[in-house]
């Protein structure tokens, strides 16, 4: 279990709280580059850890992120116009650039001194990975962009999906630290023998901390086939990343690829969940059947969301569609879409129609051998939190700690020391 206090600093994430102010110092996907492709195209709502925003592309390419409403009457920027570097505000015709100056005053007098005092909030922001990353922090403690491996990828080899989440970050967070899950709320296919993950559904957990986080390894003993051994990365503050090589995984493997998720919080019940795979070679092109393919089976696929958003059509409202008589003995849930049955559970833990999302209670909690990865990150964000109130160095902020490292899964035989077996397989390529 997790005190009352000690949660409440973790799920809180607004300006001024304990893990707002956390969140802050590190870079963060704002949204996906391909909301806004078009240079001086349409402005794009932005929520990000409870403040609203606009973001657009300016004429050069750039990408602004700034206050949601005009500082001169709180007017809505998202109506503005984006023309000639800039985002006009339709009430007066106030006009801003990127990083937030105010460049024509059109309802002032030409010799006005308010257009040198005039400013937008705005955050700085770059471009990477097929994501528009953005710090929100103060200026002085502004770190270094991150270098992930599967940014790095080159863009056939790489997808970025999102999909919206009604519950605290948190709770997805958590979902996708814990691996014994999977035995079986995803088991799609309740008696086949292929699937690793089933047929040692108590896996063996060990975590190993690290500078930028920790790798977590789970181990399935497969009798004598030996050990299906997974290494995972928990990267701070909410990043995961795992690998689907082996077949039998649970993943396609007929195309070896690294994939993991980012749950980036938009306020306290709610999470935008940026979803990244990426080739494990280069001869793992991600083709757009693929692609497609993948984004099916987790059921986050263009014909399973609400068109115009980023929400599965199976959501809290209908109770994920679940089939009964499919649970009773085709699959475990009744659920379709594995991350559509990772959001029953995650968003179904304390969820309130009225705030439109979920914030689970964790004193309430029961905890176990399988919970071990869990219990180290909320042990770390802790920690991490009182560093940045003491305005400490954060861990995973050095490029160089994170970028260097991979997942892996494999079989492992039986005897072997799953360390040496998988040494190379752990440092990245890309």
């Amino acid at each position: 279990m997790l005190r009352h206090d000690d949660n409440e600093r973790l799920v809180r994430v607004g300006p001024g709280t304990p893990a707002g102010e956390l969140f802050r110092r590190y870079w963060q996907p704002a949204l996906l580059a391909s909301e806004v492709a078009e240079t001086d195209g349409a402005p794009v709502r932005v929520r990000l850890l409870s403040e609203d925003l606009i973001a657009f592309r300016d004429s050069e390419g750039r990408v602004g992120l700034v206050d949601a409403y005009c500082p001169h009457r709180r007017a809505p920027m998202f109506y503005g116009r984006n023309e000639e570097c800039g985002l006009r505000c339709v009430y007066h015709g106030w006009k801003f650039d990127v990083d937030g100056n105010c460049t024509d005053l059109p309802s002032e007098p030409a010799d006005s001194p308010m257009k040198a005092k005039a400013s937008i909030k705005s955050y700085p922001t770059f471009e990477k990975g097929g994501v528009i990353w953005a710090y929100l922090g103060p200026a002085e403690q502004k770190p270094p962009v991150p270098d992930y491996e599967w940014t790095r990828a080159p863009q056939t080899h790489r997808h970025v999906s999102k999909t919206y989440e009604a519950c605290n970050y948190l709770q997805g967070l958590e979902g996708g630290l814990d691996t014994s899950h999977s035995s079986y709320l995803h088991r799609n296919q309740m008696q086949d023998p292929t699937m690793l993950r089933t047929r040692d559904g108590a896996p063996k957990i060990t975590v190993n901390e690290t500078d930028y986080g920790y790798n977590y390894v789970s181990d399935r003993n497969l009798g004598d086939d030996g050990h299906y051994v997974r290494v995972y990365h928990y990267i701070m503050p909410f990043q995961q990343m795992r690998a689907n090589t082996t077949r039998g995984s649970g993943g396609r493997a007929n195309v070896p690829k690294m994939d993991g998720h980012l749950w980036v919080p938009i306020d306290d019940y709610q999470t935008n969940v940026y979803n990244w795979m990426c080739g494990y070679d280069e001869s793992a092109v991600l083709t757009e059947e693929f692609i497609a393919a993948a984004e099916k089976g987790a059921g986050r696929g263009v014909d399973e969301l609400i068109p115009g958003t980023f929400q599965l059509k199976r959501n809290p409202s209908n109770d994920y569609l679940i089939d009964r008589e499919v649970q009773k003995d085709q699959t475990f849930t009744g659920i379709t879409g594995v991350n559509t049955q990772d959001f029953a559970l995650q968003e179904g833990m304390g969820y309130r129609p009225e705030m439109g999302g979920a914030i689970c209670d964790r004193s309430e909690e029961y905890l176990g051998t399988s919970d071990r990865a869990i219990i180290t990150m909320r042990k770390l964000m802790l920690e991490a939190i009182k560093t940045a109130e003491n305005g400490g160095a954060l861990p995973g902020l050095d490029p160089d700690s994170h970028g260097k490292v991979r997942p892996h899964d494999t079989i492992v035989p039986k005897g072997a020391k799953w360390e040496e077996h998988m040494l190379e397989e752990l440092v990245a390529k890309w």
